[in-house]
């Protein structure tokens, strides 16, 4: 008897114990996100679902900052008490600065704002969004919009087309077609225009009225002002470390023609690997040890990821949220591949012939707005110091050695399009930049057009990216090129005949 006792008393305090453990280890929601879970549940199960798997959802910010400087994913030096020891919630993001957000709106007893901001971020990652801040991204809505040159090549693409009186004309543009298109990737400017009441499943409701809006692009405008959208990578609401670093999410912006970096990396060595092996990589490991938790690298290794020695201590690479913190070049040629810009807002930047570019249109870049030559060494040598660690310095050496050629014969075949397209423009075949006319609307501009913005980019991306070979030769690469090149020439020449010829009858 007396050990059936014993024995109840220890089951007893091994229920108690196992639950006093439970109990501690339950994360600590705020009653507003309780709130906002216990309606949104029917509401919007996949969001709740996907919140749930956070890591937001599981620790709190007080837990966050006392792991170890190179374990820690958070960067503030102070926060306010309500938000230190409660996690990461659906009120604790919404509710963030709404006297700076125009989007901010009365729900249920709590005024919310719909759309979460890098400046709402940076409550808890300051760091993080003060590098996104310097990113050419961060600009990319500004820097294609307010850009004359660029607002022309979007006109030419995205406005609507008719035939008439026997010519191509083009008409008004169409914000929603921008909207899905370049500005898709670019961001859009999101502005409020109003409020409207909806009728939802607990009744009526007040909403705003969004101008621009679904958009995670990387340069959106948002409602406070701020730049950018950490979702673009960090998709919501799981917000994952784990997805940002798969190449998959670079590739909604970055496929091609015009940037083909995943088409590139996924025939590439790196790209054969990891379509291989990746199932047996940690993704969510913070910091990324190089030969532990991965071994072939992806976008956020080379370009933004903290990475370290495979025991942790040595660190190879910092943590960046600034893209081009280990580019030398800016490859994406407009139309010259050219140094990296100095500021990430080119709203000031003019060449020599008055046009909102950073080269000149004989391809020398507007030396005061780029980086100088020893500014792209020591970012050469950031990245090199990524690639050290898995190949031979000959190797990494001589694959530097074959971007900077590509560089300079791109930028050279692009030169002499760009002299036949002068010549053009000189004879009166084309109206371009003497006439003060749109660059992009005409045959002969078209065909200009393609050779820098998708032939020559696709093959520096394919020599930067260490493979793809064929994208640098017959899939969109040096073969196109050259293909439009003497297209160009023969336009010009067939142009030249028919002058001549007519000049003959008169």
């Amino acid at each position: 008897m007396r050990h059936l006792i014993i024995l109840s008393l220890l089951i007893i305090s091994l229920i108690t114990t196992s639950h006093s453990l439970y109990v501690k280890n339950e994360p600590k929601i705020s009653n507003e996100t309780q709130e906002c879970i216990d309606c949104h549940t029917a509401i919007h199960p996949g969001i709740v679902s996907s919140w749930e798997k956070s890591r937001h959802s599981k620790i709190t910010p007080a837990e966050a900052i006392k792991k170890e400087a190179l374990e820690r994913r958070v960067s503030f030096s102070s926060l306010e008490e309500r938000l230190k020891n409660v996690v990461v919630g659906c009120y604790e993001c919404h509710s963030l600065n709404t006297e700076n957000h125009k989007d901010a709106f009365e729900h249920y007893g709590y005024k919310i704002n719909v759309i979460v901001s890098p400046n709402d971020c940076a409550v808890c990652h300051p760091v993080e969004a003060e590098q996104y801040s310097k990113n050419l991204m961060a600009f990319a809505h500004t820097n294609l919009v307010e850009n004359k040159l660029y607002r022309d090549l979007m006109k030419s693409v995205n406005n609507p087309h008719t035939f008439e009186k026997g010519r191509i004309e083009i008409k008004g543009n169409n914000k929603l077609t921008e909207y899905e298109s370049c500005l898709y990737c670019h961001g859009t400017k999101i502005e409020v225009k109003g409020f409207e009441t909806r009728e939802t499943q607990l009744g009526e409701a007040i909403f705003p009225i969004l101008e621009g809006w679904p958009n995670q692009g990387v340069g959106r405008i948002n409602p406070d002002g701020s730049r950018g959208s950490c979702s673009a990578c960090h998709t919501r609401h799981e917000f994952s470390i784990e997805v940002a670093r798969k190449p998959y999410t670079c590739a909604e912006c970055h496929k091609g023609p015009d940037v083909p970096a995943f088409k590139v990396y996924e025939v590439s060595k790196h790209g054969n690997i990891f379509s291989s092996e990746y199932h047996k990589y940690n993704f969510d490991e913070v910091p990324w040890k190089i030969g532990k938790d991965f071994s072939v690298p992806t976008c956020a290794t080379c370009h933004v990821s903290l990475i370290t020695s495979p025991d942790g201590k040595e660190v190879i690479a910092e943590r960046t949220h600034q893209m081009n913190d280990r580019l030398s070049w800016r490859l994406f040629g407009v139309p010259y591949a050219q140094p990296h810009p100095i500021k990430p807002d080119l709203s000031d930047v003019k060449n020599s012939a008055g046009l909102p570019l950073i080269v000149e249109l004989t391809g020398e870049p507007v030396r005061q707005f780029v980086i100088s030559k020893d500014e792209q060494r020591k970012r050469n040598q950031a990245m090199k110091n990524i690639c050290n660690n898995c190949h031979s310095v000959s190797w990494v050496n001589g694959h530097f050695e074959r971007l900077e050629n590509t560089i300079k014969e791109t930028n050279s075949l692009t030169l002499e399009a760009t002299k036949i397209l002068t010549e053009f423009w000189k004879n009166g075949f084309a109206k371009g930049l003497p006439q003060n006319q749109n660059i992009f609307d005409e045959k002969i501009e078209r065909v200009w057009t393609s050779i820098w913005l998708m032939y020559a980019n696709s093959t520096r991306f394919a020599s930067a990216m260490a493979g793809g070979g064929d994208y640098g030769v017959f899939a969109d690469g040096r073969y196109q090129l050259t293909e439009k090149l003497y297209e160009m020439s023969e336009m010009l020449e067939m142009k030249k005949k028919m002058k001549k010829s007519q000049s003959n009858k008169d």
